[in-house]
């Protein structure tokens, strides 16, 4: 590894297999709500007292980002499967692309969520 540099596209790479992970990770989240759900208000509530907490703001907001990062890494993984954008430049473009629009658009539905809410 010390003769390589490292560029773009070997982080996204290794972001992409995390963010799959932190995806599937983050399924139990999703199971616990439902159990919580179907146990009842005592239970639902201590969700709900975990997840609107500091901790559990900034696990949701990491899925967020992990959701998004991973979706459009992955929509640029569908174009490479049919031999577009190999050309050096593209790759770090698209690359480039990638992590703008997946910060920007977890900011997005993160305001927009705050917004919706009336906690603005």
């Amino acid at each position: 590894m010390q003769v390589y540099r490292w560029q773009l596209h070997m982080v996204l790479s290794i972001l992409h297999r995390m963010t799959g992970l932190a995806l599937g990770a983050g399924t139990l989240l999703l199971a616990w709500w439902v159990l919580a759900i179907a146990a009842g208000p005592d239970a639902y509530r201590l969700f709900q007292d975990f997840i609107t907490g500091i901790l559990g703001r900034l696990i949701l907001f990491g899925f967020t980002f992990a959701l998004i990062l991973h979706a459009l890494n992955g929509i640029r993984h569908l174009f490479w499967d049919v031999g577009k954008g190999f050309e050096l430049d593209t790759v770090r473009q698209s690359g480039l692309i990638v992590v703008i629009l997946s910060v920007a658009l977890t900011v997005i539905t993160w305001a927009a969520g705050y917004w919706i809410a009336g906690r603005f």
